[in-house]
Formats: C-alpha cells, sequence, structure tokens
C-alpha cells in the first residue's frame, strides 16, 4: 500500500513525536509553520497534491481549499466546533470529516458553574465594588443576583456531553435543573433525574441560570435572542461557554440594562476576535461603565483551557485520524447534514 501523508498546517505543538507514534509508520506527517498563522492558501499545490488526511485547528477550509486537495480523504477539525468546515464541499468529494468533540468536557462544564455562581454569589459583584474608587462600604449588598441555589431553576439549552456534565454540577449545587434538547430522545431526563423542557419557551420561564450549550449551526443562530430573553425569570443569570452565534448580544445588553436580566456570563461571542469596533455590550464592559459593575464576566474562549484539555486534543486528533483514515473505522465523524 502506497504510503499516506497527513498534513498539520498549523505547527500547534513544538513536536509530531507523539502523532507520529499514534499514526504509525504507515503514515507520513507534514507540518506547517507558525502556530495560529498562514492559511491553507498559503501551501504549495506540490504539498497539497499529497495530502490524504488534514488536521485543522484555527483554519477555515472552504470549498476552494477543498479543491486543492486531489487526495484528501478524511478532515480532523482538532476540537469540538466544525463550522469551520465547508462540510457540503467535503461531502461532494467523499471526505470524512470529524471532530474531537470529548476533550475539554470537564474544563468547560466547570467554567460555566464558576460563570454561574461567581454571579449568583455577588463574588464578582462585591470584587468590582471593594475596588472602586472610593470602595463600597464594608458589608454585604442586597441585589437581584444574589439567590439560594436551591430556589432557583437551572436551565440547560443542549444536553450533549459538556451539558450533561454542566447539568450533573448544578444538581449537585442543589439547583432545580431542566433542559431543552430536542434532538435526544425520551428518558434522558430520567437518567439524569433532571426535568426535561418541551419547548425553548418552556425553558426560558424555568431559568433563574440559563447555561447555553449548542454548537454553531443553521438552527442555533441567534436562538437566544430579545424575545427569549424578556420569557426569563426577573433577576436571571445568562452563561454561554458554547458559541456566540446562538445568543444576540445586542439583545442582551439591553436586558441587563433594564434589569430584567440581572448578570451574564460570556466566554463566547458572535465574531471572535471581536472586531473594532466591539459590540456595544463588550465597549460597555470594557469602560467598565458603572451600571454594569459586577454584573458582565467575560472571558475570551478560553473556558476549554487547562494543560490536560491540550493533552486530549492532540492525543484524540491522532487517534481519530488513524482510526477514519488507516483502520477505516468511523470515528466521531459528522453528517454533512448535522445541522
Amino acid at each position: 500500500m502506497a504510503r499516506l501523508t497527513v498534513l498539520e498546517p498549523e505547527a500547534m505543538y513544538p513536536d509530531a513525536a507523539l502523532e507520529q507514534e499514534i499514526l504509525g509508520p504507515e503514515v507520513e506527517l507534514l507540518r506547517g509553520g507558525a502556530p495560529h498563522t498562514g492559511s491553507l492558501d498559503a501551501l504549495s499545490d506540490e504539498v497539497c497534491a499529497r495530502v490524504d488526511g488534514l488536521l485543522v485547528f484555527r483554519h477555515w477550509l472552504r470549498a476552494h481549499h477543498v479543491a486543492r486537495f486531489p487526495r484528501l480523504k478524511v478532515v480532523v477539525r482538532t476540537g469540538v466546533g466544525y463550522d469551520r468546515l465547508d462540510r457540503a464541499a467535503c461531502a461532494a468529494r467523499g471526505i470524512t470529516v470529524c471532530n474531537v468533540p470529548d476533550y475539554g468536557t470537564m474544563e468547560v462544564a466547570d467554567h460555566a458553574m464558576a460563570l454561574a455562581l461567581s454571579l449568583r454569589r455577588g463574588i464578582v459583584l462585591h470584587h468590582d465594588l471593594q475596588r472602586a474608587d472610593p470602595p463600597a462600604p464594608w458589608r454585604y449588598l442586597d441585589h437581584p443576583l444574589i439567590r439560594r441555589a436551591e430556589v432557583q431553576g437551572f436551565g440547560i439549552l443542549g444536553l450533549g456531553r459538556i451539558g450533561t456534565a454542566v447539568a450533573l454540577r448544578a444538581k449537585a449545587f442543589g439547583f432545580k435543573v431542566a433542559f431543552f434538547d430536542p434532538f435526544l430522545p425520551n428518558g434522558a431526563d430520567r437518567a439524569l433525574g433532571i426535568g426535561r423542557c418541551r419547548t425553548l419557551d418552556e425553558l426560558m420561564r424555568h431559568a433563574d441560570v440559563l447555561s447555553i450549550h449548542v454548537p454553531d449551526t443553521r438552527l442555533t443562530r441567534g436562538l437566544v435572542g430579545a424575545a427569549q430573553l424578556a420569557q426569563l425569570p426577573a433577576g436571571a443569570v445568562v452563561v454561554n461557554t458554547a458559541r456566540g452565534t446562538s445568543l444576540d448580544l445586542d439583545a442582551l445588553e439591553a436586558a441587563l440594562r433594564s434589569g430584567h436580566v440581572a448578570g451574564a456570563g460570556l466566554d463566547v461571542i458572535p465574531v471572535e476576535p471581536p472586531p473594532e469596533p466591539a459590540p456595544a455590550l463588550l465597549q460597555a464592559y470594557r469602560r467598565r461603565e458603572p451600571w454594569l459593575a459586577g454584573r458582565l464576566v467575560v472571558t475570551p474562549h478560553s473556558a476549554f483551557h487547562t494543560p490536560e484539555a491540550w493533552a486530549d486534543i492532540r492525543r484524540k486528533s491522532a487517534e481519530t485520524m488513524r482510526d477514519n483514515l488507516l483502520l477505516g473505522i468511523p470515528s466521531n465523524v459528522i453528517r454533512p447534514d448535522g445541522d
């Protein structure tokens, strides 16, 4: 059998020893330039002509890129989201598209809970007020953010791997947990001992804390807008650690300004990195406008990040490529019509 070639366009790690060990001696592993730089357009036609497998991290794989790889058989997105890949163009060529859905489950679930709890316990609120000039009085503050967990409904939008992990964590803290996910079969609620909402509207009415865990698809873009936020209980908290496209930032800003939403924690926004000018809500956050003090936490799409998660990405990406390209085992395959 002719030797197969796998390309990692971004040099994500100091070496490729682990990937080469997993893929085996029958695979030639090519690596690109510096991490997070360049694009697939910068590759030579000579390199593209040799590639059977492609490991994609931050690059976009568009239809004109796919056309440059005549031998391409498998694409592995070395992460969870696959919105950067033109799956239709790959499907037209019979190219298998995969992701790595289970590398950062614990980290993202922990991050979602950390955002929710730091808001709901007033930690961010008091942190901001105590470093103000002058600082707030040395005492507790009555505020709509601060509530006991067991009196609150914790709504999970999307009960996949991470959503499930968040449900278990929220349940352990005493929240009344319920979810909405129309793609799950009956019984998921019973297995976890949580509630199930039949509609998105029902979930919104339940969610004193709303935690979003949906991918970026044509069905989820703009899923949570002004109408949905208006159905949350007064003083709700909104957390998004999934994809920024599912939450309307302008609607969230309006709900925060009105006080209907008491606080929000965002690890993702619709366009990343944020454009200039940044969305109005992010501008207010960066200016530390007084009305927003202690009510918004923003992290730069870092919920997944730990050394252990990066090690998982590296190993699981290579294993997924090996299974599909060398062994013919369908592993983590994304359907062309998966959204």
